[in-house]
């Protein structure tokens, strides 16, 4: 099959790890970069305009339909893929020659910060909207959309894998993800109780004072195989849900355990069934239950070891990459 692949195409973005999963699964990919609308550099033009009139920079959306258009009349796709494309023309990107268009979400799409007014008035016209969240299918359904897919989230096995360290150093516990504010009470506590013992890596949390006063180690965000080090450099990494999102599973939780980390994640029945808790993972429901997993990990290595080891075996032998993914899409579409 020929795919006309609309997504952000910068290292370590899912949207490319997809359209890489569809490439090894057999089909011929070309991809037309939506990053420059999407995430527009900070304090450009267009960034400002974003922030101004609460839209993308047009002439950007642009240019994007112009490089979609003239792939789509060159190479003639059978699918038209588009990765989280709520920022574009929504009645231009439809118009795009192709038999089947097909729009991926990897957030809830009931909620308002991942959608946009066009995309909505649109969305019943994509042949089908493809979620990450099992309960959004329901709630597409409900909102006119005549075929909706539920695939999980999923791991890059290029970039998520088992590596050496990059120094000596080793931490207790870590956590790799933006700055959230339903993250950064735990966090903070965490830095509080564990100090030095603490990575935290990703945007924002270098701008939180609370946290710079502690000993934890900061530092910004990690894509690709910079993301498998980080891991490689943790005992304990912790798997932090989007409570926006109302995420019972997401992309950390299948990146960690393939990266070869031990998973450490909140209590939820995706999780539960991806991971046996104990023997593959470790689960919490409540911060106590998490210093004492923190605690026996301390007092065991061997054990957290073990543990992700078992973890790391589960993952990468389940049918969990994004090739297997993209198979999962293409067989709902018959």
């Amino acid at each position: 099959m020929r795919i006309l692949y609309l997504g952000d195409d910068w290292l370590g973005s899912n949207a490319r790890s997809l359209a890489d999963g569809f490439r090894r699964a057999g089909h011929d990919v070309v991809v037309i970069d939506s990053t420059e609308v999407t995430l527009p550099t900070r304090l450009s033009v267009p960034w400002w305009y974003s922030k101004l009139a609460r839209r993308r920079a047009p002439w950007r959306v642009a240019a994007v339909h112009e490089r979609l258009e003239a792939a789509a009349a060159e190479f003639k796709p059978d699918l038209l893929f588009a990765f989280k494309a709520v920022h574009l023309d929504q009645q231009r990107l439809l118009s795009t020659p192709a038999p089947l268009r097909v729009h991926y979400s990897p957030d809830d799409v009931a909620n308002a910060y991942n959608t946009t007014p066009d995309y909505l008035a649109y969305e019943r016209d994509w042949d089908m909207v493809v979620t990450t969240k099992s309960y959004n299918v329901a709630e597409l359904h409900a909102r006119g959309v005549a075929a909706a897919l539920f695939v999980r989230s999923a791991y890059d096995p290029s970039l998520h894998y088992p590596c050496a360290r990059r120094d000596t150093r080793r931490f207790l516990a870590g956590f790799i993800g933006a700055c959230r504010p339903d993250r950064r009470a735990a966090v903070i506590e965490l830095a509080d109780t564990y100090g030095e013992r603490l990575l935290v890596r990703g945007p924002g949390w270098r701008r939180v004072p609370s946290l710079r006063r502690t000993d934890a180690v900061l530092g910004g965000a990690v894509y690709g195989a910079d993301f498998s080090a980080a891991v490689a450099s943790v005992t304990a990494n912790l798997v932090l849900l989007n409570s926006d999102n109302r995420d019972t599973q997401t992309c950390r939780t299948f990146e960690v355990p393939a990266a070869g980390g031990l998973f450490v994640g909140e209590r939820t029945d995706e999780h539960a069934a991806l991971l046996d808790d104990g023997t593959e993972c470790f689960l919490f429901s409540e911060p106590a239950e998490l210093h004492d997993i923190l605690g026996r990990c301390a007092a065991d290595p061997a054990l957290a070891s073990r543990v992700a080891a078992a973890g790391c075996r589960r993952i990468r032998t389940e049918w969990h990459s994004y090739v297997d993914r993209a198979r999962e899409i293409i067989d709902a579409l018959g």
